[in-house]
């Protein structure tokens, strides 16, 4: 496979699993263009042109040419020189790709962009869209402070100076943790909070991540609580705005199901009478790479070495 095309695929697959539907992202991607071709020529030289066609800025090729043929990957969570490195030490693999599900380089400077899908996400489950927006907007400009001071490119110099290609598949594997799992409690509808923790716990990537300490858990609220109206979150980047919680519980929400919560979002969802699961950080972004290479495996071959917390789970 060539480069460019499994980044191609884990764009179209990853627009395929968007909690927004296909339309909305449609809508998005035409906006885009309308914005552009609204610019003067000097402006359209800032202007990020894969953003045309790919919706999410948190995927990227960080290096590497589009066109050089892809036999074996280096695929994991987290992506860094020591990863970069250990390509070198398993020359007997031939890897010639490096996949990291966070972004990093200019997919990460960018990432905070993808945060605004939150919004139409939370208007499907009552939450009104001016508040998602007004709200998300907020927290949006918040996590641009934070990453606009980081070293974005650490990693990818790294693979430029070892000449290894070098990707990152961030939101278009998170859209399959978040629409399996959500697909999954609509489905199931399980009653208590327990049964969520259940059904979580048959999923292999679950089942690994119990035997680490690292699986399902219940940070608020009580197993034998009713479920309630389930939302699950894991898309859009990064967490929401800590304000959110109240309008969680106007919309009906009464269980959350989420990768992960800060402790600042945790003590303001304290004393809002809904129950939060945190399903894994590192699981949960397993498991929507794994659907997502599953997917990218259908269509070409590709083989996959697991590093850095990902583990490689295939299914028929």
């Amino acid at each position: 496979m060539k480069l460019k095309d499994i980044y191609r695929i884990a764009v179209e697959e990853g627009i395929k699993q968007d909690p927004r539907g296909k339309d909305a992202v449609g809508k998005e991607l035409k906006q885009k263009k309308d914005a552009f071709e609204a610019l003067s020529k000097e402006k359209r030289k800032e202007f990020d042109m894969e953003s045309l066609h790919n919706p999410y800025p948190d995927t990227r090729i960080l290096y590497g040419d589009g066109e050089k043929e892809i036999k074996s990957a280096l695929v994991g969570i987290d992506i860094d020189a020591a990863e970069l490195l250990l390509i070198d030490r398993l020359k007997k693999n031939n890897i010639n790709l490096c996949i990291s599900h966070h972004p990093e380089g200019v997919a990460w400077a960018g990432f905070y962009e993808v945060m605004g899908m939150q919004a139409d996400i939370l208007a499907r489950f009552g939450v009104p869209i001016n508040v998602g927006e007004d709200l998300l907007q907020e927290r949006m400009n918040e996590v641009a402070r934070k990453v606009h001071a980081a070293n974005h490119n650490r990693a990818v110099d790294a693979a430029r100076l070892l000449d290894i290609p070098f990707m990152c598949m961030h939101t278009v594997a998170d859209n399959f943790a978040s629409s399996y799992l959500q697909n999954l409690m609509d489905k199931k509808k399980p009653e208590t909070v327990e049964d969520i923790i259940t059904i979580l716990k048959e999923i292999p990537e679950y089942q690994l991540a119990l035997q680490d300490k690292a699986g399902p858990k219940v940070i608020l609220g009580d197993t034998k609580r009713k479920a309630g109206k389930i939302i699950v979150e894991m898309t859009g980047g990064t967490e929401g705005h800590k304000e959110i919680f109240d309008n969680y519980i106007q919309a009906g929400i009464g269980t959350i199901i989420a990768m992960h919560l800060s402790e600042e979002h945790f003590q303001k969802a304290k004393g809002k009478h809904i129950n939060i699961i945190i399903a894994g950080h590192i699981a949960s972004d397993s498991l929507g790479l794994n659907f997502l290479l599953d997917k990218i495996q259908q269509r070409g071959k590709l083989q996959i070495t697991a590093c850095s917390g990902f583990r490689r789970i295939e299914r028929k």
